[in-house]
């Protein structure tokens, strides 16, 4: 008689790395710009997050209609609603939702809706992007409001609109928190500008992953250190405004401020950083800011080629010290734009040098 044998039980599985899902809705009124802006990030780029190629990242999984091209919202290779059904039943955990696009007030609509994303499985009706954000921000980890339409409603928000159109801390509230305790994160821009966005979208992912202190934001929700300076600040034509020196015409290499450039009162570091690995912005390569990071866009900056009304006397100033400042340089210039009077072919030494006598035995005095 033979004893059984026990056949080996199986070893454990490795528990599986948790998943931070990002889930992108661009269905609010807006033409994708800040989508396509992305793209051309750098520091880091989209796809370093999205492969998780920067250390510390935790296991990062992007639903964003931009890169899920093999994907319809009901057909294909996978039904790209369904992750945010998913979210909406609990099943996405955590997840950072980020907006795109102004949010409507769809209680001003007799009928109809002004803009959704997919349909509802139940009904077949479409689901209004406001309807979204009901059902998401409350178990969203993060909400990140990308571009000028999203965090303060930019052109679709006008005076004379007919939709209500708003950002998104003014429907969920300014003081709104996720559930993990963050504001809304407002990274403005009309598109955005691409480094921006990434360098947030990084910093988000490491600060849920735990590896970053809360998110410097200022009083409109933008992060400090991104929207702590102006225009002017970083401009490479700052100097000439300092001059008093300005353009009356595009094509001219000195300060705009007359042609309509809003540079010296708007938060932005698109002077300073550039536009694309450093290279543009605005005012950099000749165009005029018309304040699209800012709050009271566009309302408060038209029309966009009159001179501001704050530069008519600030530019009045400047332009009279600053001839005064060109003048004395202009010596300074002249001076320092000359050959030392030592420098010369001559046979005798003019520099000044005298050598230095030796003691008795060697010894320098």
């Amino acid at each position: 008689m033979t004893s059984a044998t026990k056949s080996p039980s199986p070893s454990p599985q490795p528990e599986a790395e948790p998943v931070l899902h990002v889930l992108w809705i661009n269905a609010g009124l807006s033409c994708d710009g800040d989508s396509v802006s992305l793209t051309a990030a750098t520091q880091p780029s989209i796809e370093e997050i999205v492969l998780g190629a920067l250390p510390g990242l935790p296991n990062i999984q992007v639903h964003w209609p931009l890169i899920d091209f093999e994907c319809g919202p009901e057909t294909g290779a996978d039904t790209f609603i369904e992750w945010w059904w998913k979210a909406d039943r609990g099943e996405l955990e955590p997840f950072v939702l980020v907006v795109e696009g102004s949010i409507p007030n769809e209680s001003l609509n007799s009928e109809g809706y002004f803009c959704g994303f997919g349909n509802d499985p139940v009904t077949g009706q479409p689901v209004t992007t406001n309807e979204w954000l009901d059902k998401l921000a409350p178990k969203a980890t993060a909400i990140v409001a990308v571009g000028t339409c999203a965090t303060y409603g930019g052109i679709h928000a006008m005076a004379g609109n007919p939709t209500g159109a708003m950002g998104v801390p003014d429907y969920l509230g300014w003081d709104w928190k996720s559930k993990a305790g963050l504001p809304i994160v407002c990274v403005p821009g009309c598109p955005i500008q691409p480094d921006n966005l990434s360098e947030t979208l990084l910093y988000l992912l490491y600060q849920v992953a735990g590896s970053a202190p809360m998110i410097p934001l200022d009083d409109q929700l933008r992060p400090k250190w991104l929207f702590g300076i102006t225009v002017h600040e970083g401009c490479d034509r700052g100097g000439y405004y300092e001059q008093g020196q300005f353009a009356d015409a595009y094509g001219q290499p000195t300060c705009l401020v007359k042609l309509g450039c809003w540079g010296p009162a708007v938060k932005c570091n698109v002077t300073k950083r550039g536009w694309m690995m450093g290279m543009g912005g605005c005012p950099n390569v000749g165009g005029i800011c018309i304040g699209c990071t800012m709050p009271g866009f566009p309302d408060k900056f038209m029309p966009f080629m009159d001179e501001p009304p704050g530069a008519k006397v600030s530019s009045k100033v400047s332009g009279a010290y600053g001839g005064v400042v060109r003048r004395l340089r202009g010596i300074t210039i002249a001076t320092l734009d000359k050959e030392p009077k030592w420098r010369h072919r001559r046979p005798e030494l003019t520099t000044g040098y005298k050598p230095q006598q030796r003691r008795p035995g060697g010894a320098h005095r």
